[in-house]
């Protein structure tokens, strides 16, 4: 048994037309397909933890040195 995922658009009538190459000519095979909606959680995918990196420097001889100035803003039109 072989899992094939893809993602397809639905055509201007609500239909999605499936085309699945096996190679395999003359041969019967037992096809199941999911629907499932994309949902906006499939977007973004961050690693767990991934915000557990924030925190504060506790260190009192941690200094930040002062920082050039910044170039003068570009105009865009």
């Amino acid at each position: 048994m072989h899992t094939i995922q893809t993602r397809e658009r639905t055509g201007s009538d609500g239909t999605i037309i499936l085309q699945i190459p096996l190679g395999q000519p003359d041969t019967e095979f037992d096809v199941v397909v999911v629907v499932q909606p994309k949902s906006m959680a499939d977007a973004v995918r961050l690693p767990p933890g991934y915000f557990d990196l924030l925190g504060s420097i506790d260190d009192d001889t941690f200094v930040v040195h002062p920082q050039p100035p910044l170039p003068p803003p570009v105009e865009v039109e």
